[in-house]
């Protein structure tokens, strides 16, 4: 992840110096590579990083550009892909969310109908192993959306869906450096669903919160590395 992150840093100045500009196209990748003196894998890692968080626009056949953010907009996307690890606000929220969520899911094993069930079901299915990572997070944030209207408590939904956004590039990044946590979210998702189908409101949230404490503590041992 270091090379990765020196990758982004360098892109970043290049930006903040006025070198890039939103709307600014990116030079071709060999020369690019050789005047930040990196390799064209470290390159390319950092450049689909920094398309998953909006910052460049890879456009197929024509080419990467950086955004056409505000200035501000694209500084403040950059910083938060730099140093997301320091940003304690990012943990609160899921740690939050780990209160909720189990609760939600626990009520949804008793008032989703086998039909919900079945379309639940079909929502894992759009994703695999071999998935990218932006569609791997679209699917999971429909998963918990959905048990979250299921709980039949629509004021518990509408704070669960207030966090989806908030922490959609924590889950994306989880997924492009956290090696085996792509596999670990498929199986964790397949539990909850297996618990829901079962009806079992206890194990069901035994579940939900295990898997969300899976990224909770990923994001802190991030920021505890980031410190030390």
């Amino acid at each position: 992840m270091a090379v990765t992150d020196d990758a982004i840093e360098r892109l970043k100045n290049m930006i903040t110096s006025g070198e890039l500009r939103p709307g600014d196209r990116l030079p071709r990748e060999a020369d690019l590579a050789q005047t930040l003196g990196l390799s064209r894998n470290s390159l390319r890692e950092a450049v689909r990083a920094l398309s998953l968080m909006r910052v460049l626009d890879v456009r197929q056949g024509d080419g990467t550009y950086v955004a056409s953010l505000a200035p501000d907009s694209l500084l403040e996307a950059l910083n938060f892909v730099v140093e997301f690890h320091r940003d304690d606000s990012v943990l609160d929220l899921f740690e939050v969310r780990r209160i909720l969520e189990p609760a939600a899911t626990s009520k949804a094993a008793a008032r989703m109908s086998d039909a919900d069930f079945t379309e639940l079901a079909d929502v894992l299915a759009r994703a695999d192993a071999n998935s990218p990572v932006e569609d791997l997070v679209e699917v999971d944030t429909e998963f918990h959306r959905r048990i979250a209207i299921g709980s039949g408590n629509p004021i518990l939904a509408s704070m669960i869906a207030s966090f989806a956004g908030p922490t959609h590039a924590a889950r994306v990044w989880r997924g492009l450096t956290q090696r085996g946590s792509l596999i670990r979210t498929l199986d964790e998702h397949q539990g909850i669903l297996d618990a829901l189908t079962r009806r079992d409101p206890e194990l069901a949230a035994v579940r939900a919160n295990a898997h969300i404490a899976g990224v909770e503590d990923w994001l802190r041992t991030a920021t505890l590395d980031e410190a030390g």
